[in-house]
């Protein structure tokens, strides 16, 4: 898909996963070993800002026509201007374009990430009991609350 540029000189753009600046995964991804067992399969996604990336996403083929969007970050000095929405609906025209016609992803089961993907369409398919216990080897919490099970979503193009 051709990068899109808007008024504030945000560029949307895409590239290989294992080009995207570490740091930025790690803001959705908080285990580096996980991180890096998608890299190498995974199509990379951003947005720059005066050259500087300033949020990332990857996906990774499923099937020939479904993707998982397996990580999704903004810089956090970042957030909050609509600059994840913007990396959003890049990353699903460039799937469509590319055939895709399912995307699936896991998040929490609760917190902003869930309301910022139900706004974009998604909706939740399952509950996967204990996910965030079982595969990360630290705790991950948000809002004084520990994550625990994983909900996940789907978005049919």
């Amino acid at each position: 898909m051709e990068p899109i540029v808007n008024k504030n000189n945000l560029h949307c753009f895409a590239v290989a996963a294992t080009e995207l600046p570490l740091a930025l995964l790690l803001e959705a991804d908080p285990d580096v070993a996980h991180i890096n067992s998608y890299l190498s399969r995974g199509q990379g996604y951003g947005v720059a800002l005066n050259g500087e990336t300033v949020a990332v996403a990857v996906s990774v083929p499923l099937t020939t026509t479904s993707a998982e969007l397996i990580n999704i970050a903004v810089s956090p000095s970042y957030q909050q201007q609509g600059i994840g929405a913007m990396l959003l609906r890049f990353v699903i025209a460039s799937l469509r374009q590319q055939g895709c016609q399912r995307i699936e992803l896991g998040t929490g089961t609760f917190g902003h990430q869930l309301t910022f993907y139900q706004r974009h369409g998604f909706r939740v398919d399952k509950v996967l009991k204990n996910h965030f216990i079982e595969n990360y080897p630290e705790p991950i919490w948000e809002s004084g609350i520990q994550h625990q099970d994983m909900l996940w979503l789907t978005l049919n193009l």
